[in-house]
């Protein structure tokens, strides 16, 4: 629990986190120094004195919070910029005809992949992650580990089994995941993965999303945009594009360097965290405020057991509900037509927060 590292208002309950995760109280003063001394003190000399560096260093700062090794993620460009790179990755090389889509993902997700598919002359098929029905046709598998919806959590192990059973590859959407539960990229061999840091990660509003890419597969991994940043000479000037060996390859413009290094500042607040204390911390205030909720009437709790930190409960007046609420200085988010969404970072949400939100929910629909 780390609420005193957190900028939130006085009398706020903030249950948004898995839209926009709360500022951590240092980064505004690492934000200015970065601006006075690296780019108004050291100006283009801190190229070179580490900002060149950054993608991958941070990169390896958020692996160890999803389970991989040094050198297999990088920051940079948006989630649906780096779900088109990780899914031609894996549709381009492939002879099979077929890209599976989670039916239930976030619309970005559905989009990209329909562009894939066209680009890569396949067809794409929506599934539940429960009835996948993957084939000798399958190419690869584009799945969220949490819903975005309703927070509901998926088996990351036995959905990847599935799919390399299939002879297909597997792309998991982090979003909703990465800074809620413990995750086990390279133990489970996932093919890629991708995910947003402005969530539970805490980055700041547009932060930079990151790619993983395994160490066995970037040799062959393809990057769709073959941007400067991603050669293996990049200040060679060179009028062909030759790849990185590395996780750098994932790499395409130049980095958007403020909005990095904030990234960079929100991440100390992780430092030494126990993943699986903090997944421990998650589950029980998820099951506080569903304890107080599910004995309201005209609500519906639409999230399972298995779940990430997030509650989501179905109301016919939903968006009004979620109006009133946020009036009351209780902010969560709503979710057409009918779902308000509860997302519990267990950094600074207490288990007071939990139950006054409860409390408040239930004056406002009682």
């Amino acid at each position: 629990m780390r609420r005193e590292l957190f900028d939130i208002p006085e009398g706020v309950i903030y249950l948004d986190g898995n839209s926009l995760g709360a500022p951590p109280k240092h980064v505004a003063e690492r934000m200015k120094q970065v601006v006075e001394h690296q780019w108004g003190n050291r100006l283009i000399r801190s190229w070179s004195e580490g900002w060149w560096e950054t993608p991958q260093r941070v990169g390896d700062r958020i692996g160890r919070l999803i389970g991989a090794a040094e050198g297999q993620v990088v920051v940079g460009d948006s989630t649906s910029v780096n779900v088109f790179k990780a899914l031609m990755g894996a549709a381009r090389g492939s002879t099979r005809t077929e890209i599976v889509v989670d039916e239930a993902t976030f619309p970005t997700d559905g989009y990209i992949a329909q562009s894939v598919a066209s680009l890569t002359q396949k067809t794409i098929r929506a599934a539940h992650p429960s009835s996948l029905d993957l084939t000798g046709d399958t190419a690869v598998v584009l799945l969220n580990q949490v819903d975005y919806r309703t927070g509901a959590l998926h088996d990351m192990r036995a959905l990847t089994e599935q799919a390399h059973a299939a002879g297909a590859q597997v792309v998991w959407d982090l979003c909703h995941s990465a800074g809620v539960l413990p995750i086990e990229l390279d133990a489970l061999g996932v093919d890629y993965a991708v995910g947003c840091t402005y969530k539970f990660l805490n980055g700041g509003p547009g932060s930079p999303a990151f790619i993983y890419v395994p160490h066995h597969r970037q040799g062959s991994f393809e990057n769709p945009l073959s941007g400067w940043n991603g050669h293996r000479e990049p200040f060679g000037m060179k009028a062909d594009y030759e790849p990185d060996p590395g996780i750098a390859r994932a790499r395409v413009g130049t980095p958007d360097i403020l909005s990095m290094l904030a990234l960079d500042a929100a991440l100390d607040v992780w430092d030494d965290v126990d993943l699986a204390e903090l997944r421990d911390r998650g589950l029980a205030l998820t099951a506080l405020f569903r304890e107080h909720v599910e004995k309201l009437t005209g609500l519906e709790v639409i999230t399972p057991e298995q779940r990430g930190n997030q509650i989501s409960v179905r109301s016919p007046q939903a968006k009004a509900v979620m109006d009133e609420l946020i009036s009351r200085g209780v902010i969560g988010d709503h979710r057409p037509p009918d779902i308000l969404r509860f997302g519990f970072a267990p950094l600074y949400v207490t288990d007071d927060d939990a139950i006054r939100a409860a409390e408040t929910l239930a004056e406002i629909v009682n």
